[in-house]
């Protein structure tokens, strides 16, 4: 079987291989390579083609005996295909990729079902489009604006003439593109903006990171009011034309929204919320069996950190000092895919959690009469009350998640969750 596989430095965020096994039967893998590791294994590896992730998408061009008109064009090469003779012939279909998630946006993209494409906004001459950083991806950007008759492209790097600190000058901007990798994963709640609202006129967001799928950025697209579209629709666009170098064979356009669908449903995290004793910890398990994903629970991660259970916490350190460990845990399980998360009863207390459940996550609300809930062994439904706690929270669960469920046996209502689930994504 020929061997492909995409080459970076850090691939921890990679979905590549999960999309490369849905274009083609050929073996796929991840392969990370320090800057001083680059050179042995371009010359003497044993590969038949690769894709290219950052950094490395100009440092590999040296290594390619010829490059297509589109690598040349954008100045660098993100698919390496080896020829028969043995040379390495560099490509780039990052331009492809963007192509198409612009075609998408206006034609006026898919059905809103997940924060991935939003309302249709053309790009024009007359648009002012500024492109955050100056890597590989940036120029293959700037290649595509221009073919499209974008003018005024204005491109800022940490150093260069355009810079983040003089770009108040740019407030006038219509169309932003980050390109840079801040704010992936697993530096997830960071953007290269520090703020956004003052870019008054701009209509459009366009962030290339696709894990997550909300960054920061997009998030503060969405509290400005402003269309977005994260980087999945270009990524998966970008490696059907690789495979199709791969294969030297076409792939049907339509396979690519096929794909995409599939790695929404592969990789988001599903959210329990709900109030306390409601079934989370036990749906969420008897779910995750269901579905072949990993479990985990807040609590028990809160913790195995802090090295004592909710209720000592609670009594010993007081509920501040838990919802700041509660925080803690969201984050770090958030951050991951594929996972069925229990949150605590209390998670919508703080209005932060809801972003970093919405970055990768689809929120479920398990509604359950409250006199059903367990109340044994948690504190505040002890010592408050489940009703004064239930009008608090009951609107939040609600206007926080995407759907809700009533809650009946472990089984039955795991079995509705993932009927709902293979629903969305059928």
């Amino acid at each position: 079987m020929q061997r492909y596989g995409v080459l970076g430095k850090s691939l921890v965020h990679s979905y590549s291989p999960m999309i490369h096994a849905e274009l083609g039967d050929y073996e796929y893998k991840n392969i990370e390579k320090s800057p001083e590791e680059l050179e042995e294994f371009l010359t003497k590896g044993d590969f038949a083609g690769l894709n290219v992730a950052i950094p490395y998408k100009q440092a590999v061009i040296k290594y390619c005996n010829s490059l297509s008109m589109d690598a040349r064009t954008a100045g660098s090469v993100n698919t390496i295909v080896r020829q028969s003779d043995g040379s390495l012939h560099g490509d780039s279909t990052d331009g492809y990729g963007f192509m198409y998630m612009l075609s998408k946006i206006r034609a006026g993209g898919q059905e809103n079902r997940l924060p991935i494409l939003c309302s249709p906004v053309l790009l024009s001459n007359e648009d002012k489009v500024l492109i955050l950083g100056s890597g590989g991806s940036s120029h293959c950007v700037q290649v595509v604006l221009k073919d499209l008759g974008v003018k005024n492209r204005v491109v800022i790097s940490r150093t260069g003439e355009d810079n983040y600190d003089n770009i108040s000058k740019h407030y006038d901007a219509t169309i932003i593109v980050n390109t840079t990798p801040v704010g992936m994963y697993p530096e997830n709640g960071h953007s290269p903006l520090k703020y956004l609202s003052p870019f008054v006129n701009c209509k459009l967001v366009i962030d290339l990171i696709y894990n997550p799928p909300h960054t920061k950025l997009l998030f503060d697209a969405e509290k400005c009011g402003i269309p977005s579209v994260s980087g999945l629709p270009m990524l998966v666009a970008q490696a059907k034309r690789s495979a199709e170098l791969f294969l030297r064979s076409p792939i049907r356009d339509s396979k690519i929204d096929e794909v995409i669908t599939k790695i929404e449903s592969k990789t988001r995290n599903i959210l329990l919320i709900g109030m306390p004793g409601c079934g989370k910890s036990s749906i969420g398990a008897a779910l995750a069996e269901k579905m072949g994903r990993e479990f985990a629970d807040t609590d028990s991660l809160i913790e195995k950190t802090a090295g004592k259970k909710v209720e000592d916490i609670f009594a010993q350190d007081g509920e501040e000092a838990f919802r700041k460990l509660e925080n803690e845990a969201l984050e770090a399980l958030c951050k991951r895919s594929s996972l069925v998360i229990a949150t605590g009863g209390g998670i919508v207390k703080n209005h932060d959690n809801r972003n970093i459940l919405r970055q990768n996550g689809t929120i479920i609300y398990l509604d359950r009469a409250l006199s059903e809930l367990q109340t044994s062994g948690r504190p505040l439904s002890e010592s408050e009350g489940v009703e004064k706690l239930a009008a608090e929270r009951l609107p939040l669960y609600s206007e926080w998640s995407d759907f809700t469920i009533r809650v009946r046996g472990i089984e039955e209502t795991a079995a509705a969750i993932l009927q709902y689930w293979e629903g969305v994504y059928s």
